[in-house]
């Protein structure tokens, strides 16, 4: 998918203790947060709150693909990149990986809707927003 891509957002997330499981390995519930981490933060830079009100973004879908298990401790770098958008979504794909490290521990992928938070109807995706997409 990164060939249809475009990079928009890297960020650092410490991994907390707390965020394992059982097995002693990142649970996997949490990858699922580092991704939707990174989407607050590139909307956020862009101007948009994350707001139940007006029109907002919301997931109509996710999924991870774990490939290496993440531990304590560490910090976590969490890549976003967007795919190119339609009239009211965009996909967006992930990829997870301890800083400085070349490996990626996890993929992941959601779809970014834009709606009416009033009336739960899809609405177009912001001018302000679709500039930063692939064209």
């Amino acid at each position: 998918m990164q060939n249809q891509t475009k990079l928009v957002q890297t960020c650092l997330i410490p991994i907390r203790w707390g965020d394992m499981d059982a097995y002693g390995h990142v649970n996997n519930t949490v990858y699922f947060r580092y991704m939707e981490q990174a989407r607050v933060e590139f909307l956020e830079r862009l101007g948009f709150r994350v707001m139940p009100h007006g029109s907002a973004p919301v997931i109509i879908n996710a999924s991870c693909t774990f490939l290496v298990p993440l531990n304590y401790p560490g910090v976590v770098e969490v890549r976003m990149y967007c795919g190119h958008p339609g009239r009211s979504s965009v996909p967006t794909h992930y990829e997870i990986s301890l800083q400085g490290s070349p490996t990626i521990y996890a993929t992941g992928d959601s779809k970014i809707v834009w709606m009416d938070v009033a009336s739960g109807k899809s609405v177009p995706i912001p001018e302000t927003l679709r500039a930063e997409l692939p064209a």
